[in-house]
């Protein structure tokens, strides 16, 4: 007890003092993980609306891939996106591998399954006579994809939240493509491990506090917007 209540007094002391170092990490936090939830969304929520609507040759065996691509462990998604950043891989000429756009890479990849497969399954309960009567109206397939979308975006945004929350609580991705760098790409979740490694576990508590926190506010915005939707 006495333990927890040295990290919730941590955590509540970090947020008074405005500690530059805890707030660099928490910013690059919200970036890189809100960054790969935005680059997912965008792919995802197309591609799942897509998935969901048109028949064509193998469409069942890419949803397949979407849904397994859902349990992806995040160490695997690291661990290929390193063989293809590596200085030796196909894409080591970039020289991004130890930087925050890697760790974006890393989680857009283990966000856009989540968000396409949520909204895969959203747009796959939505009435049939939408389509057919959109299509009878003259709605180009830009248009249908538009308005499904906006039909379906309770579910839309369920998929959002559920891509936000994965990436932004993954550790051995970040650690994998980023190296936890202090001042360059350290997060929240690799600081933590870090922390609990090196026995500081008061620390470490009033570091969780803070993503906890910061997750909270995300998606109770989130959810707020999908109510009132």
């Amino acid at each position: 007890m006495d333990l927890i209540a040295e990290g919730v007094t941590g955590a509540f002391q970090l947020f008074i003092s405005r500690d530059p170092e805890v707030l660099r990490i928490a910013l690059l936090t919200l970036r890189v993980s809100g960054l790969a939830t935005i680059i997912g969304a965008v792919i995802g929520v197309p591609f799942g609306t897509a998935l969901s609507l048109w028949s064509y040759r193998g469409r069942r065996r890419i949803a397949g891939l979407v849904n397994t691509g859902m349990g992806l462990p995040p160490v695997v998604a690291g661990l290929w996106v390193s063989i293809f950043l590596w200085r030796t891989g196909p894409l080591g000429f970039l020289r991004i591998m130890y930087t925050p756009t890697a760790m974006v890479i890393a989680q857009t990849a283990i966000a856009l399954p989540i968000i396409t497969g949520f909204t895969m399954a959203g747009v796959g309960q939505l009435d049939p006579g939408i389509r057919l009567q959109m299509l009878s109206l003259g709605a180009s397939p830009w248009q249908l994809l538009y308005i499904l979308i906006r039909e379906a975006r309770l579910s839309v945004l369920a998929s959002i939240m559920a891509g936000f929350g994965r990436v932004v609580a993954e550790v051995g991705a970040s650690m994998m493509v980023g190296g936890n760098l202090l001042g360059q790409t350290r997060v929240l979740t690799t600081a933590t491990s870090m922390e609990v490694s090196k026995g500081n576990f008061g620390f470490a508590i009033a570091l969780s506090i803070i993503l906890v926190a910061i997750t909270y506010v995300i998606n109770a915005s989130l959810t707020r917007i999908q109510q009132r939707s």
